[in-house]
């Protein structure tokens, strides 16, 4: 991770396990909101989404 922080101390504060911390990031899980917010929060990371009309919407 960017952080130098370990897998195990991020799932050790967020409440998951190492292992699927480790499949998250190898892209392997589908990660839901919950987890994903409460890792980049631990991370002090902010999230931004835009919504934008694709060209070929109707």
């Amino acid at each position: 991770m960017e952080e130098q922080v370990t897998q195990a101390k991020v799932a050790g504060k967020v409440g998951i396990t190492k292992s699927y911390v480790n499949k998250i990031v190898r892209n392997r899980e589908q990660i839901i909101i919950r987890t994903f917010l409460a890792i980049r929060e631990e991370l002090g990371y902010d999230v931004r989404l835009t919504y934008e009309r694709r060209e070929n919407a109707k």
